[in-house]
């Protein structure tokens, strides 16, 4: 999740799930607070592999990177 809009979603939806499960405790829904938590956990779980993928993405570049450094020095 590198670009901007899908960070925004993310974030959206954390916010969201957030609401629902306010608003669930506050009403008794425990429907629509379970709702809220499904969806806020969800959120977490996109952002923390968006990061992971980002990690990975960074260590291949610089493997890479090394490699070609060490082609051209020979």
């Amino acid at each position: 999740m590198t670009n901007s809009k899908g960070k925004i979603e993310n974030a959206k939806d954390k916010i969201i799930g957030e609401v629902k499960e306010v608003a669930g405790k506050v009403t008794g829904n425990k429907e629509l607070e379970l709702k809220g938590k499904i969806q806020s956990a969800k959120s977490d779980v996109k952002k923390k592999a968006g990061e992971i993928k980002e990690g990975i993405a960074e260590k291949v570049n610089d493997i890479i990177d090394k490699k070609k450094d060490n082609e051209d020095d020979n």
